[in-house]
């Protein structure tokens, strides 16, 4: 079912994007073909020491525990690796603007680890001075393709197209596919930056900021959620305490608003990764 966020959550949403884009970022200039500028140094490990403080273990041990696969007391989070960016497509890429980069950073990502074995991604992004989680979604996608992007295309930016929930990595003018979604839309072999700038304004071109689709509300308007969707409580009723508060997060969701797409991509229960 397509599900779309309520307009109090867009209007929070495109602020959360816009904080995560203020990160402390490493590189001073970003072009359409050189990517985006990346995280620092001190801004990744902020973002894992967030990842790691007790509230967020705290969260996570109910996440894991919420099937009964596994009992909080049982679960014995632990985050594995270093905080890794995520990117999601860029509307200023798809709006057509001279230099923007294909896709632009909207938070960090933590894996994390249960002790029976689930995974989950911890979204980190700055606020108000600090890092603070505010999404935790099943699976490991981020940390897995950022990963996979790095073997296939050494200093590439790896991306993700929430509204075919495809992954990319680009670099020298390329865009290569990591995933089947990716290959269906661009070709195992990829295409070139040029070609695809062209398929994703051809996609979601009228549905860009200040659109007639956003102001008909597709963008930001929304069906009344079902049990499986409550965003504010865990699986036995109580209020989730901590800095997890919502199935689709703030940051991220700027992205996915901007270019019209339902949350359908960041509910927590996320299918099953789809290989290339």
């Amino acid at each position: 079912m397509t599900r779309h966020l309520p307009r109090p959550l867009v209007r929070a949403a495109l602020a959360g994007s816009a904080l995560a884009l203020s990160l402390g970022l490493a590189a001073p200039a970003a072009s359409a073909d050189s990517g985006p500028p990346a995280p620092s140094a001190a801004s990744r490990d902020a973002a894992h020491k967030a990842a790691k403080a007790p509230k967020a273990l705290e969260t996570l041990s109910r996440f894991f525990s919420r099937e009964g696969a596994v009992t909080k007391a049982a679960a014995d989070p632990r985050v594995e690796g270093k905080a890794v960016p995520v990117y999601y497509l860029s509307p200023e890429f798809v709006a057509g603007e001279k230099g923007a980069p294909v896709a632009r950073l909207e938070f960090l990502a933590s894996k994390a680890v249960s002790s029976d074995g689930q995974e989950a991604s911890l979204w980190t992004v700055r606020r108000g001075g600090s890092w603070q989680v505010v999404n935790i979604a099943t699976g490991d996608d981020e940390s897995h393709y950022a990963r996979v992007g790095a073997e296939k295309l050494p200093g590439g930016t790896v991306f993700h197209e929430p509204q075919i929930n495809a992954w990319y990595v680009q670099g020298h003018a390329r865009v290569l596919p990591l995933d089947k979604d990716a290959v269906r839309a661009v070709g195992a072999d990829g295409t070139t930056l040029a070609a695809y700038r062209k398929r994703v304004q051809k996609a979601y071109g009228d549905k860009l900021p200040g659109s007639a689709y956003e102001k008909s509300g597709k963008a930001g308007g929304y069906d009344a959620p079902k049990p499986e969707q409550a965003s504010a409580e865990d699986p036995a009723g109580s209020p989730v305490e901590g800095p997890v508060t919502v199935a689709s997060s703030l940051a991220g969701a700027g992205a996915l608003v901007a270019l019209g797409l339902s949350g359908t991509a960041l509910v927590r229960r996320r299918r099953a990764r789809q290989q290339g």
